[in-house]
């Protein structure tokens, strides 16, 4: 049965309740724009339906007054006869009354006002010299307008009006408007919960595969699909996954390497005390073994200060690069290593008449060239000679260190970078070699922006140029 931790439960819970959230945030967003305009849609289409409701009455009205106001004198007789000859006003309701109020003519036939004085607040307002329109949900609508005669206010005329049929396309108008919103509302909720799956079905494919990688499995990888930026960040996460894998292939073969390494004078030094506590010897073979443990224990301390080295340079940030010429700095080492040349019979001979200035680490360009120089005597012949030469290559220093020595062969040249490779095992082994010192060559190199290529052919001795670009101070302080 599988085991989740607390951190991934929480992490899960989380991410979960962030999705919820954001799915909320962004439904009750379009609600409210979908509402915003359902209401504006409303609204706006009521006011157009006024308006032009109110243009047709109130011109009715005019032509109703116009037609009035021609007449010598109001009377319920004349006025009636008068809107009998209107048959184009078509309304629901006509009341027509003098300046007091008085409805000298009304279209009802049954309950009809006529000889009454009418109070309703658009006669009212027509009395006052205004024309009047109101007009309510159920479409009733209602206008009154000020009858003059030779710019006498005389009477008013009073219409009303009871549409059905545009107060049906209105309200259907609403009521398809209403339904419109719902549906796009659902539209939006059932599509945001699609979304909200797909994306946390990938986001929960990259938790899985760190889940995985954290495991220790560096080998997976996520598939994303796509082309957004969670494909983007699936393809950054392989990247990363390549590179943790090989780190760690790196790291484990490392680790396998120095054991072995350091297991071989481990057990020297075991078997050669153990054989002095167990048998009787002399005091020459005790002083014998006892050399022979500290031969083993400075190996030992050897090869870990050459990882420690490798270990610092892995780990270091670079310091700060300086403007140096290598002749001066390759001399010092000829000095350094002349003790030993001399001890194995091998000559070095120099050529810095190319020097040029490049910019390094004046500390790292010692070990390059201490490094090679010594690689240079202990693997020569005896009698042999070791030529340290500095040469200009185009924009190029080239710093180049050739032997006489018992060279490389071929299949071997592509691995002597590597950590802990040795080509002839037994030789470096009694020459006190551990297979790091090229390995810490190269990481130098490369840190400092070189390069470092070996040529070499067995019997005849080997050729390791190192190529530095050059450093030149007139184009740096071109603008």
């Amino acid at each position: 049965m599988a085991i989740i931790s607390e951190s991934e439960r929480t992490g899960s819970r989380r991410y979960g309740n962030t999705q919820f959230r954001f799915g909320v945030v962004y439904t009750l967003i379009t609600l409210a724009v979908l509402i915003f305009l359902n209401l504006y849609c409303s609204s706006t289409s009521r006011e157009l339906l006024y308006q032009s409701k109110q243009s047709s009455m109130i011109e009715k009205c005019h032509l109703a007054a116009a037609e009035i106001s021609s007449l010598e004198v109001l009377s319920p007789s004349t006025v009636s006869a008068t809107v009998s000859q209107m048959e184009s006003l078509r309304v629901t309701r006509l009341i027509i009354t003098d300046q007091s109020g008085l409805v000298l003519y009304d279209s009802y036939t049954e309950d009809s006002a006529v000889g009454a004085y009418a109070l309703l607040p658009e006669i009212v307002g027509a009395l006052e010299s205004n024309n009047v329109f109101s007009c309510d949900d159920s479409i009733i609508s209602r206008a009154a307008s000020p009858i003059y005669s030779y710019g006498t206010l005389v009477g008013c005329v009073y219409m009303m009006e009871y549409d059905a049929e545009q107060g049906a396309v209105l309200r259907s108008l609403q009521t398809n408007i209403l339904t419109i919103t719902l549906i796009l509302e659902l539209i939006v909720i059932v599509f945001s919960m699609i979304f909200a799956l797909i994306f946390s079905t990938r986001m929960r494919r990259v938790l899985s595969s760190m889940h995985i990688i954290r495991e220790g499995d560096y080998s997976h990888r996520v598939e994303m699909g796509g082309h957004d930026e969670l494909t983007f960040l699936g393809d950054e996460f392989n990247d990363l996954t390549a590179r943790l894998q090989i780190s760690e292939g790196k790291r484990r073969q490392f680790v396998s390497d120095a054991s072995h390494e350091l297991k071989t004078p481990l057990a020297s030094i075991k078997l050669l005390s153990d054989s002095i506590l167990q048998n009787d010897m002399d005091v020459d073979t005790i002083r014998e073994f006892v050399g022979d443990i500290g031969s083993e224990a400075d190996r030992l301390n050897r090869m870990t200060q050459k990882l420690l080295s490798l270990t610092r340079l892995d780990s270091q940030e670079d310091g700060e690069f300086e403007i140096v010429y290598m002749a001066p700095t390759a001399q010092r080492v000829v000095r350094m290593l002349s003790a030993l040349a001399e001890e194995s019979g091998i000559t070095i001979e120099t050529d810095f008449q190319d020097d040029c200035p490049i910019l390094i680490l004046e500390d790292d360009l010692y070990q390059i060239i201490f490094n090679l120089a010594e690689n240079g005597i202990k693997y020569n012949t005896p009698g042999g000679k070791l030529t340290i030469r500095l040469l200009r290559e185009g924009e190029n220093a080239l710093l180049q260190v050739s032997d006489t020595g018992v060279g490389i062969p071929q299949e071997a040249i592509g691995h002597v970078f590597e950590r802990f490779y040795r080509v002839d095992k037994a030789r470096s082994r009694k020459s006190g070699g551990s297979g790091l010192g090229l390995a810490i060559v190269r990481n130098m190199v490369e840190r400092n922006q070189g390069e470092i290529r070996v040529a070499s052919e067995v019997g005849k001795g080997s050729v390791f140029t190192v190529i530095f670009p050059i450093f030149d101070p007139g184009e740096e302080e071109t603008p």
